[in-house]
């Protein structure tokens, strides 16, 4: 785990916390699990700073909870305030105004917000919608070629949508980098302290989405918090509240995907989900949400874009895009490999020659098979590339 990323120039807000925002960060250290049971203590005293007087009401079925509520918890929120600031962070209380809307309506919403991030709390969950891909860690080459294509598709819609995910490996990662690449902000929700990256792959990823305006990474844990199993509960809620809707690309029948799922089943919000093979492990939470009807089959990335109401995306003259566009395909291998670099020339010979054989491509580039093979692999991970049994290769869908 990673330290987090933080802006060179400091802080960005430098300011204090009110008593209400005080008593609300020592709530959600105490109820982060039960944020309801905290709701109805705060609804019965009539704030938060209330639930901490003398005569409060308590929740009597969590006693261990009820003894954690005493002026210490004020004393540790004010002290976890200011690491806040002096990290350059920033707490959203549930009552801030800025606290993201569509997460307030869910009837189980943190009570606070850690937020990393160089734009205003405003500019990241308000200006526009917010759309949640997730998938499995271990994504196919179909759900990494789809995974980079539906984010792609949503970055040429007339309306630019906000990309929302876990931060985690594979499906979470592409998302946010195809989001970053195409001009859409992403938001990462972490499950973690603010103060750590995990997992560390990702470190300069999150570095860059703190960097880039529109984009912020997020979480309710507080800070020093490890990534532990349970964490990621609470982020799959917050990953499903942030957002309007919900893109799953790749699940296996069970795994936090289909969790974020049924959270955005249970707040009201559309989930759409990528079909696969019927006998693919990788894709038997998509087709079961599909069965279940708890989501809509994704045909293409513009059937997404409009049903989602983001409109048709644009094309320009000659049917090319017109606006966020993807890179050609040499322009992209260059910067994920190089100019010059044996990846890139593999690519151009698969697309020179469609369905030529890794061997075909040795002899053409007049490059060692043992050398060609690997390059081969890579490309077919990073979703550039497909194989089939007789090493035939042809390049990925939305590259062909």
């Amino acid at each position: 785990m990673q330290a987090a990323p933080t802006l060179a120039e400091g802080p960005l807000y430098f300011m204090d916390y009110s008593d209400e925002q005080i008593a609300l960060c020592a709530l959600n250290r105490i109820f982060g699990y039960h944020p309801t049971l905290a709701l109805e203590l705060i609804r019965k005293a009539g704030s938060a700073l209330a639930v901490f007087a003398g005569d409060a009401p308590q929740p009597p079925s969590h006693p261990e909870l009820s003894a954690q509520v005493n002026p210490a918890a004020l004393d540790w929120a004010r002290e976890e305030l200011r690491r806040v600031a002096d990290g350059g962070f920033r707490f959203l209380g549930l009552t801030d105004e800025d606290y993201p809307p569509l997460l307030r309506e869910c009837p189980d919403p943190p009570l606070g917000l850690y937020l990393n991030g160089s734009s205003s709390p405003t500019e990241i969950f308000s200006l526009r919608p917010i759309v949640g891909v997730v998938g499995t860690r271990d994504l196919s080459p179909y759900g990494k070629a789809w995974a980079r294509k539906l984010v792609e598709g949503l970055s040429r819609a007339r309306v630019q949508p906000c990309i929302v995910s876990g931060l985690a490996i594979g499906a979470d990662g592409i998302a946010h980098r195809t989001a970053l690449d195409t001009g859409l902000p992403s938001i990462g929700v972490m499950a973690t302290g603010i103060d750590a990256v995990y997992p560390w792959q990702h470190e300069r990823l999150a570095m860059e989405m703190v960097r880039t305006p529109g984009c912020a990474l997020v979480t309710d844990y507080p800070l020093r918090t490890a990534p532990v199993a349970l964490n990621f509960i609470r982020r799959n809620r917050i990953i499903a509240g942030l957002a309007l809707a919900v893109v799953v690309v790749e699940s296996k029948s069970k795994g936090g995907s289909l969790m974020t799922a049924r959270y955005a089943t249970e707040y009201g919000r559309d989930v759409y989900a990528l079909p696969g093979r019927a006998d693919d492990l990788r894709s038997a939470g998509c087709n079961s949400l599909i069965r279940e009807n708890m989501a809509e089959i994704i045909t293409t990335p513009e059937d997404l874009a409009a049903r989602l109401g983001l409109g048709v995306p644009v094309r320009g003259a000659g049917g090319s895009w017109a606006t966020g566009g993807k890179p050609g395909l040499t322009a992209a291998l260059e910067r994920q490999y190089g100019a010059g670099s044996l990846p890139l020339a593999v690519g151009l010979a698969v697309q020179e020659c469609r369905g030529i054989s890794v061997e075909e491509v040795a002899v053409r580039l007049r490059q060692p098979l043992s050398e060609v093979l690997p390059a081969v692999g890579v490309l077919e991970s990073d979703g550039f590339l497909t194989t089939d049994l007789l090493r035939r290769c042809s390049l990925a869908p939305g590259w062909d």
